[in-house]
């Protein structure tokens, strides 16, 4: 198949050389021309992916007309608050009805509230669209590391489509119907994560980030079955599985920055030193309080991460208040209702 990657980020590139591996035809294509034309010339990504030799089959292409023409799919690798206007380009250069757009982004845009097939849904109107998630740190997935994902679709030929280009040994993708709750599932874990780093920062320990991983289960699959997803998608690979990658690695971009702010360090000082690379739970934070104030849907440990990155509130405040909140059950019953 010919497929075109679109953003030279981490992710982007691991999934180019994943697809490169199964012999497809594949073009990667970066924002910038200068760094697309050194990764062209040294065929390698430092900025987003150290340590890792682009194949000389992977085409480089800075040009996004030519990146896509031609193309059975196209892979959404931008971050998502940059996702709009790499959509409306899209939108301008006429892609075909049967290109399958793969969403590959785990974030909700700040501005509109929107999960990337709606923005799909609203700039380009009936596009093949399907999403794949799940725990997969582009370190791991560009050095062969075995990793499963799923492909979610409302048209299941397209989530086997990207099922088959996507497959190999030591990358396993199953399928869903479920878009919107595979969506939300990779996106809200990585507030969750954002908690988990905190702990990590204050020096807390395996009991914490248990309780904190458990619950924060219970708060993703309600708030996501309230949006639309599906109560069992958030206890599957994009919804507990990305949540466990995401709350305990070392490559999580996410559980950085909490265990930074755990550490008592600025969020303006830590994105400051990351510098291009996006750990997309900051702004995701916002996008989900706001999501579950509109649903009516109680979301505590959301609500305390929101509470210190945007009102300034500390830490140790912010753990107290949860752990003093009022008993209740541990699984209410309208979480299976």
């Amino acid at each position: 198949m010919k497929i075109a990657v679109l953003s030279d980020g981490g992710w982007g590139t691991a999934l180019a050389l994943v697809l490169c591996g199964n012999g497809h035809e594949v073009r990667l294509w970066g924002p910038f021309p200068d760094y697309v034309a050194e990764m062209a010339r040294t065929r390698k990504n430092p900025r987003f992916l150290a340590g890792v030799t682009l194949p000389d089959s992977l085409v480089l292409e800075a040009d996004l007309a030519k990146a896509a023409e031609g193309c059975d799919i196209l892979v959404l690798a931008s971050p998502t608050q940059y996702m709009r206007g790499l959509l409306v380009k899209l939108r301008e250069l006429r892609i075909p009805r049967e290109t399958i757009l793969v969403n590959v982004a785990k974030g909700i845009e700040i501005a509109s509230l929107k999960r990337i097939s709606e923005m799909v849904g609203e700039l380009l109107g009936g596009a093949r669209y399907a999403v794949l998630s799940g725990p997969s740190h582009a370190e791991e997935v560009s050095r062969g590391i075995p990793s499963a994902v799923v492909a979610a679709a409302a048209d299941n030929a397209a989530a086997e489509t990207v099922r088959d280009a996507f497959m190999n040994p030591v990358f396993r993708v199953y399928t869903s119907g479920d878009v919107v709750g595979v969506e939300l599932g990779g996106a809200l874990k990585n507030v969750l994560a954002l908690a988990a780093g905190v702990c990590d920062g204050m020096g807390f320990g395996d009991n914490t980030k248990a309780a904190l991983m458990t619950r924060g289960v219970v708060e993703l699959s309600r708030l996501g079955k309230a949006l639309g997803g599906r109560t069992e998608t958030f206890f599957g690979l994009s919804g507990i599985g990305d949540l466990i990658v995401t709350c305990t690695s070392r490559h999580s971009r996410n559980r950085h920055v909490g265990e930074e702010l755990g550490k008592g360090r600025t969020l303006a000082e830590i994105q400051t030193e990351m510098g291009m690379v996006v750990a997309e739970g900051v702004l995701t934070t916002e996008s989900a309080f706001r999501l579950a104030q509109k649903a009516g849907v109680e979301v505590p440990i959301i609500a305390e991460v929101h509470a210190g990155l945007y009102e300034g509130k500390d830490p140790r405040q912010a753990l107290r208040d949860l752990m003093t909140r009022q008993a209740k059950p541990e699984l209410p019953s309208d979480l299976w209702s």
